[in-house]
């Protein structure tokens, strides 16, 4: 791909990241926080300026929800990317087609049923539920009709969706005395990140990463039909397979840190398929970055809008997921309308 477009997603994400840095209850000095940064580079020996409680404010607070919020828009936009690759369809999206809501009844499960969880069972029980989640919204939609229309495929997606939404309710209710911290983890958000939550994601985080950006070339190829596909000696099944696990797995990370936050592997996609084309050698790494740079600034929002409170993250990126969604869904039954 053409260096222009990635430097220049580069450049958002650390501009997005640093104001992230920067905005808070306690102002930090930019010249600070830049020197503060460099000075853990090593054979970098910088004297930032910073007192002790900026210094844990920058590094126990805020930095590692930054980049939280930037793994978790990351791997969002890029399983929505690779979604749309595997299924042919502009709708396809972790959040609509049951990932997500999957995720979420297998980490739910976890919180109430295992109170004393080491740590890696919630991404475990996450990635076996958005899996499930996927598969199944995917067979309703292929025996509901033919062919894997967005209608077909959103309608299926919404019913699993709801469904697993269902499971989650009575769980809820068996479990009342956990209400609470499930219902925060629902919300969606990344206030409480911290080192220790960042290094449980971070190994399912690349793998999915590696994989997908690996498969670009691939589904440049998918695009344009199976069969086409076979004559070029590529197994269309196999790549789909792949694909689909690697996005269920980006997507279980992210759930699992975060909770379930909607529309970001819908819009992200979408606006960089509009900048810099539709070949998934590109959309796959500027998704990466750009929902890494707009979770982080969906974050800044919800921290800072009604300060001294606190949005929901999920609440920012709906309304301007909900609104964006309306306008792609009419553009594809434009498509498809005769």
């Amino acid at each position: 791909m053409r260096p222009a477009p990635l430097a220049g997603a580069v450049a958002v994400l650390l501009v997005v990241m640093v104001a992230g840095l920067l905005v808070g209850a306690a102002d930090l000095p930019l010249a600070g926080v830049l020197k503060a940064l460099a000075d853990r580079v090593p054979f970098v020996h910088l004297d930032s300026g910073l007192s002790v409680v900026e210094r844990n404010v920058l590094f126990e607070l805020r930095l590692p929800r930054v980049l939280m919020g930037a793994l978790v828009g990351g791997m969002l936009a890029m399983a929505g990317a690779g979604y749309q690759g595997v299924f042919r369809n502009p709708l396809a999206d972790p959040y609509l087609l049951g990932a997500a809501a999957g995720a979420g009844v297998g980490a739910t499960l976890v919180i109430v049923l295992i109170p004393g969880d080491p740590g890696f069972g919630v991404p475990l029980a996450a990635f076996v539920g958005a899996i499930a989640g996927v598969l199944l919204a995917y067979v309703l939609g292929s025996t509901a009709g033919r062919g894997n229309g967005a209608a077909t495929l959103v309608l299926a997606g919404v019913a699993v969706s709801s469904f697993l939404a269902a499971v989650q309710t009575f769980i809820q209710q068996v479990k009342a005395e956990d209400l609470q911290r499930i219902y925060s983890w629902i919300l969606g958000g990344v206030g409480t990140a911290d080192w220790h939550q960042i290094a449980m994601v971070a190994p399912y985080a690349l793998v999915s990463t590696l994989v997908l950006l690996a498969h670009g070339r691939l589904l440049d190829v998918l695009s344009v039909g199976d069969e086409e596909a076979a004559s070029l000696g590529l197994s269309a099944p196999r790549v789909r397979l792949v694909v689909l696990v690697a996005a269920s797995l980006a997507t279980a990370c992210a759930v699992a840190v975060s909770g379930l936050i909607g529309f970001v592997g819908i819009v992200v996609p979408h606006v960089v398929r509009r900048l810099a084309g539709g070949s998934y050698r590109v959309v796959l790494p500027l998704s990466l970055l750009g929902g890494a740079a707009f979770l982080t600034l969906a974050d800044l929002v919800a921290r800072t809008v009604v300060a001294p409170g606190e949005l929901p993250l999920g609440v920012v990126t709906a309304f301007v997921g909900g609104p964006f969604f309306v306008v792609v869904l009419r553009a594809a039954r434009r498509q498809v309308e005769p």
